[in-house]
């Protein structure tokens, strides 16, 4: 896949709390071996990247979503998306999450959260 498209696909990823559509998504897009880090957790693989993003999307408020939050920026292996997280337009936490690309597939993915 293209730069544009993973970080579509990383947007409706991080998005999804439907774990089963989480994960079939995540196996088409994403490494085996996939790294996830972000400013409380390290981990490693697939599952463990959807573990890790179910224990997010569980410990926000229902209405809370995750919307872009300015432009994409790419390059030849590196894709990075700026976020918002909260209620719709009234966020509560911003970031962005920048994606190491590896054959047209994401091998790390930094979360990283503005202070």
């Amino acid at each position: 896949m293209e730069s544009n498209e993973l970080l579509r696909v990383q947007h409706e990823v991080t998005s999804e709390r439907d774990p089963e559509k989480r994960r079939a998504a995540i196996d088409q897009a994403y490494v085996e071996v996939l790294r996830s880090l972000d400013s409380e957790a390290d981990v490693i693989g697939r599952q463990a990247f959807s573990d890790r993003l179910q224990q997010i999307l569980d410990g926000a408020p229902p209405d809370f979503v995750i919307e872009k939050d300015g432009p994409a920026y790419v390059g030849p292996d590196t894709a990075a998306q700026p976020w918002r997280f909260g209620p719709p337009g009234n966020p509560v936490i911003r970031g962005m999450d920048v994606l190491t690309l590896r054959e047209g597939m994401v091998s790390v993915i930094r979360g990283l959260v503005a202070s």
